[in-house]
């Protein structure tokens, strides 16, 4: 009888497979291929001259800079003063348009999940898709330069923030609690009163506060296109060329930031 070898083929651990490793190898080539493009495409028209002159310029820009003029802080404490306001003002009137539209947003407190809902979430995605700054040019072209197209503009902005966070710890909220308030026969005002809010009111002062400290650093700047605070005092400066007072507006307003993130930490700290 004739015997024959048999071998046994025994796999190979291998940590891709040849074709996985060949759509990766082709996903990162595609990856630098657009980033090659897109670099060639937005530095088309760069004039590299000026680039590499950019330290140089930078740092004739801060000798004409430094230091300060402390003298010219007499005149920042009323436009500081607007900008606080700009902030707290647009944030309070943010709030009182964001919680409506929160609790017809969030799917278990909607009274109609086919028409509010939607409803609600587009506006929530409107204002949270326009920037603050654009917010400002509109109000400024409609209601003219001040502080109150500042106001509104931080006002619209905030709605969709306080709107989106507000509406998704609302639809997070234990559902347990919710049915033993039910369970008593309570109205639906009662259950929410009870049963929602009590839940989501930590969220709601957490994001308030946190969205007021937003609001400083984006109202410091809604001066630059005529909607008041410090930003116009800044946008003046930049116009006539004072260097000296540009860096006091600007550490000024980074001294106004650091001062509400401290705030807005403490705050936050104390209710969550």
């Amino acid at each position: 009888m004739s015997s024959q070898d048999t071998t046994t083929t025994v796999p190979v651990w291998q940590h891709r497979m040849p074709k996985t490793r060949l759509a990766l190898w082709f996903f990162w080539l595609l990856i630098v291929a657009t980033f090659v493009y897109c670099w060639n495409l937005m530095t088309a028209q760069t004039m590299w001259v000026f680039v590499y002159d950019a330290p140089t310029a930078a740092a004739d820009l801060m000798s004409r800079a430094w230091p300060p003029r402390f003298s010219y802080m007499e005149r920042l404490w009323k436009p500081l003063w607007d900008t606080i306001n700009i902030a707290t003002l647009g944030t309070l009137i943010g709030i009182m348009m964001a919680v409506p539209l929160a609790f017809l947003a969030a799917a278990n407190t909607t009274p109609s999940r086919l028409l509010l809902r939607p409803l609600a979430l587009f506006c929530i995605v409107t204002s949270r898709s326009i920037n603050s700054l654009i917010w400002a040019m509109l109000l400024v072209s409609i209601l003219g330069p001040g502080i109150l197209a500042g106001i509104l503009a931080i006002a619209l902005r905030s709605v969709g923030f306080i709107g989106k966070l507000l509406y998704e710890a609302i639809e997070e909220t234990d559902i347990s609690q919710v049915e033993a308030i039910t369970a008593t026969g309570a109205s639906k005002g009662q259950i929410l009163n009870y049963g929602i809010v009590p839940q989501v009111l930590p969220a709601f002062f957490g994001i308030s506060v946190f969205r007021w400290d937003i609001n400083i650093r984006e109202s410091a700047i809604l001066g630059l296109v005529g909607a008041g605070g410090i930003g116009a005092r800044l946008q003046a400066s930049l116009n006539m060329l004072a260097w000296p007072q540009v860096t006091l507006i600007v550490l000024v307003i980074l001294a106004t930031v650091v001062v509400s993130e401290w705030v807005s930490a403490r705050v936050r700290h104390a209710i969550i």
